[in-house]
């Protein structure tokens, strides 16, 4: 069929079908900004009384932690990952009708979750199961994709094990649309957090920055140890099982040697000669994991000594703003450059949403300190909709139209 005698739903419909990242980055970019325009509204409404606003059928705290862990990132991780696993295998691109599904039960499971959140327990149950259903057709394309691998594929087993603590987390997370109780939404927010998207973000950072560095400069040692994946893992596990079990005055063991271990890639990693901005953006963000994890480590220590848990969550905020929010501006840029045939730079509108995603960051571990607390987290929250608002509108017209080169894809 001619693109040409297509309608706009319908040639934007085949554009979405003709990658996994248009489809997943688009759903993800949506969500980035809907799930925090509500949380932002439920802030200001709570602290200054602006907005009459229905409570959700969970409270606000616990939704906004799952929609950003299990919604907002997993549906741009997905696109990613549906993209790469094939090449790091040397394997075919996989077909549309592989990893429509996939996006179709993520959607789903977005749009009823968000929905949901005005009163209507039932469309928050079924939100779980659709995101539920993307999430494990999902991992099933992956662990296939793995299998086929002519050597063990490390980086691919450990996102596929990130994801199903992921998917533990979710199914945890129906069982509270049904039943509300406390300790499965402290299961449900840790699993989405230290064991799902923290590896993930490591693993990918493990493998791409070392091979964009190498791009730019030829010849520069990266090593990427792959036992520095497992000594990952361990720690990441112990700090998992230390959390689950309330030990919070003995975090600091393992979160003192994530620190000493983030810390030291970055200072070996980090580039001395001039680099553009599109890789000099992955190595600040990066610099926000080592730091995360300072104030996790000073926390814990802190509390050990004195009995006070003084940081709140400025960590915890530290490393989801800082971290992910700033590695999900510079890769998700760098791939969407690089997948629709424009050159890769960093360019004006995503440097523009990288600096404010620092500001917001800087904002919001600050606000734990702050003696109007809840009012700098709604200026955080506005300050996210403000970093994202024109590097989605261009993000989602890219993934609407077709590359730039004119090749397939």
């Amino acid at each position: 069929m001619n693109p040409a005698t297509l309608t706009f739903p319908e040639n934007a419909a085949r554009l979405m079908a003709a990658a996994p990242h248009r489809l997943l980055f688009l759903v993800g970019a949506t969500n980035v900004l809907a799930a925090m325009a509500w949380w932002a509204a439920w802030l200001v409404a709570t602290r200054w009384q602006l907005l009459d606003l229905p409570q959700p059928p969970l409270p606000a705290g616990w939704m906004h932690a799952v929609i950003m862990q299990y919604h907002v990132l997993p549906s741009f991780m997905f696109g990613f990952l549906l993209t790469v696993f094939p090449r790091w295998m040397g394997l075919a691109p996989l077909p549309a009708t592989h990893y429509l599904p996939v996006g179709a039960g993520l959607l789903g499971g977005q749009l009823m979750t968000l929905l949901g959140l005005w009163g209507n327990l039932p469309l928050l149950q079924v939100g779980a199961l659709l995101t539920i259903a993307g999430w494990t057709t999902g991992m099933v394309l992956l662990a296939r994709l793995a299998m086929r691998a002519p050597e063990p594929p490390w980086h691919a087993l450990s996102c596929l094990l990130a994801l199903a603590f992921g998917l533990v987390g979710l199914v945890f997370y129906a069982l509270l649309t049904v039943r509300v109780d406390a300790q499965v939404a402290f299961v449900v927010i840790k699993f989405g957090g230290i064991p799902m998207l923290l590896p993930i973000y490591f693993t990918v950072c493990h493998r791409m920055i070392p091979f964009f560095t190498q791009v730019v400069l030829p010849g520069r040692p990266m090593p990427r140890p792959m036992g520095l994946l497992a000594a990952v893992w361990t720690l990441l596990i112990a700090h998992l099982w230390l959390e689950l079990r309330h030990a919070y005055g003995w975090l600091w063991l393992p979160d003192l040697a994530l620190f000493v271990t983030f810390a030291g890639m970055l200072v070996f990693w980090w580039p001395r000669e001039r680099v553009p901005a599109l890789l000099r953006v992955l190595y600040l963000g990066f610099a926000w994991l080592p730091l995360a994890f300072a104030l996790y480590a000073w926390q814990s220590a802190w509390l050990a000594i004195s009995g006070q848990f003084l940081l709140g969550r400025a960590p915890a905020h530290a490393l989801f703003i800082g971290f992910f929010g700033s590695l999900l501006v510079a890769m998700v840029t760098r791939v969407t450059q690089g997948h629709s045939g424009r050159p890769l730079v960093l360019g004006p509108v995503a440097a523009v949403a990288f600096v404010i995603v620092q500001m917001v960051a800087v904002t919001r571990v600050v606000a734990e300190l702050a003696p109007d607390a809840l009012a700098w987290q709604a200026v955080a929250a506005l300050g996210w909709l403000a970093a994202f608002l024109p590097w989605v509108v261009r993000s989602a017209w890219i993934y609407l139209t077709p590359r730039a080169d004119g090749k397939p894809g």
